[in-house]
């Protein structure tokens, strides 16, 4: 499995060779400098460790890593698995050329954050009436069972923390590589907001 990190720039649409119109996701991917190399017998997996991006500021542990593959700041740093890391190299860079016109590709992202929210936000609850002095237009009512078990069941849905979960896309289509912008273009949505990070891996 090959892949890299990207990007989310937004969603457009662009007419394909045919002349169809394809509603297109837009994705920043790479270039991506392999920062390290693991293997089985000293980590207990097989994956390579992709940077991606710049940032100002990098502590000194974080700095020291990079010197490795000679660059000097890294936005995000994301792993991939592969079956062969002997294959690869730590400092050398992997872009959008990997991936070519027709390619099925999966995408990890993560969902936007919502933060605490309630029932009928979350779970979609029809709520309680609107009129007539009712006092639990989205509350969430009686929750719990009597004295026996005498506790709310497990897996009830409940307000709580929503968003920001890690969600695959399987089956996408490249429809266009933009090998100077080091730009993707991708049939369909991606998950995650503007400017969110993704995994985008070649399907075998």
């Amino acid at each position: 499995m090959i892949g890299i990190v990207g990007k989310k720039i937004g969603m457009s649409q662009i007419f394909t060779e045919k002349g169809e119109l394809t509603p297109v996701s837009i994705v920043q991917a790479g270039p991506c400098p392999i920062l390290q190399v693991k293997n089985e017998d000293h980590d207990g997996y097989k994956a390579i460790q992709l940077g991606f991006g710049t940032k100002k500021r990098v502590n000194k542990p974080m700095a020291g890593h990079l010197k490795k593959s000679k660059i000097a700041s890294a936005a995000r740093i994301l792993e991939i698995n592969v079956e062969e890391p002997g294959k690869y190299k730590v400092g050398d860079s992997i872009d959008v050329t990997v991936f070519a016109n027709g390619d099925k590709v999966s995408v990890i992202g993560w969902t936007k954050g919502r933060g605490f929210t309630g029932g009928v936000k979350r779970w979609g609850w029809k709520g309680g009436p609107a009129t007539h002095g009712s006092m639990a237009h989205r509350r969430i009512g009686s929750a719990g069972a009597g004295s026996a078990p005498g506790r709310i069941w497990k897996n009830k849905t409940m307000p709580g923390r929503y968003g920001n979960e890690r969600v695959t896309v399987k089956n996408l289509r490249v429809v266009k590589v933009e090998k100077e912008k080091n730009m993707l273009y991708l049939k369909g949505a991606v998950p995650g907001a503007r400017n969110g990070y993704l995994i985008i891996t070649k399907d075998e």
